[in-house]
């Protein structure tokens, strides 16, 4: 059994892959406003919110367990991918490698996400980490989904 792996899915979103990427860009501190039940805050560690390679640290709840995860965001406006490199949290009770990858690519008025889980187990009685890849996509649908009361902010126009 490998120790190493990746999982993908493909979500069709309805916003622009520079929607997406400017929520990561300079919106971070607003995601838990957006899914309170899923992601509880959000600080800085290291950085700044519009810097790409600021670390940050999430808590979160998973399956009902509330969980802490550091990690050092890359943002590439060319490629048009966002990279969650993990460098501590819980995830790391089981894996040695855990970074999530956003390639966006543009679809009318919309965009699909490709979305990758990098993996490696610390054993080979760890389960690949499918409930992560489910809250990612659980995220991703919620923060790209607008409602009345939760907008993102126009960085083109601020």
């Amino acid at each position: 059994m490998a120790l190493k792996g990746n999982l993908e899915t493909v979500l069709q979103l309805k916003s622009s892959p520079e929607k997406f990427l400017s929520v990561w860009k300079g919106q971070a501190h607003q995601v838990p406003n957006h899914t309170p039940t899923n992601i509880q805050g959000v600080d800085v560690h290291e950085g700044d919110w519009v810097t790409s390679g600021s670390i940050k640290v999430w808590k979160y709840t998973v399956e009902g367990k509330s969980e802490v995860f550091k990690e050092k965001v890359i943002v590439d406006d060319e490629k048009k991918t966002v990279t969650l490199i993990g460098l501590e949290g819980d995830v790391f009770k089981i894996y040695k490698v855990y970074n999530v990858i956003w390639q966006l690519t543009p679809k009318g008025q919309g965009s699909l996400a490709t979305i990758i889980l990098e993996y490696e187990k610390l054993n080979e009685n760890v389960p690949a980490p499918d409930i992560y890849l489910d809250f990612v996509i659980r995220i991703t649908k919620i923060l790209m989904k607008e409602s009345p009361t939760h907008k993102w902010k126009d960085t083109e126009t601020g």
